[in-house]
């Protein structure tokens, strides 16, 4: 307790200021000053300098996402143009596929048609070659009687003896 008296005792011994004031000179300076004068530095400085700190890096960002947005921009642009040469060929491709089916399918029923009317005219040759047949076979049959068929056949058997002895 006498330390403490004593302190107290020894703050009235000092002569009071006459007024307030900065002391400019440098090495006259108290130390207490300056660490009063650096503590309210860091106190208020220390937020400027993390704001400036945080800024610098949120505009370092900033510029990282537009350089990524410009990149990704341009590979979209590049994907649009791609997928739409990519349509344009595909759908180039379909429409000469489309139309080679096409002619192949017209060819088919050309050749369809070709064949159905050479079967028709087949068809009616050969009709008509056995209306004609059987028109002759009732000519010779209303035609012939016994005699006549008799002399036809002794004909005909002259004739092969003939060509019997020619070749002979």
């Amino acid at each position: 307790m006498k330390n403490l008296t004593d302190s107290f005792l020894s703050l009235g011994q000092w002569p009071l200021a006459g007024s307030f004031g900065f002391n400019t000179d440098i090495l006259a300076t108290n130390p207490i000053n300056l660490s009063v004068v650096f503590g309210v530095l860091i106190f208020f400085g220390k937020g400027v300098c993390a704001s400036c700190l945080l800024r610098g890096g949120a505009i370092e960002q900033l510029e990282k996402a537009r350089a990524h947005l410009q990149k990704v921009e341009m590979e979209a642009e590049q994907f649009r143009v791609n997928g739409y040469s990519g349509i344009e060929q595909e759908r180039l491709n379909l429409i000469n596929s489309t139309s080679k089916t096409l002619e192949q399918l017209e060819n088919y029923k050309n050749e369809t048609v070709l064949f159905e009317q050479q079967r028709a005219i087949n068809e009616v040759r050969q009709r008509v070659f056995q209306q004609a047949l059987q028109g002759a076979l009732g000519a010779l049959n209303s035609c012939l009687n016994n005699e006549l068929h008799l002399r036809t056949i002794s004909t005909n058997i002259g004739l092969f003896g003939a060509m019997k002895e020619i070749t002979d």
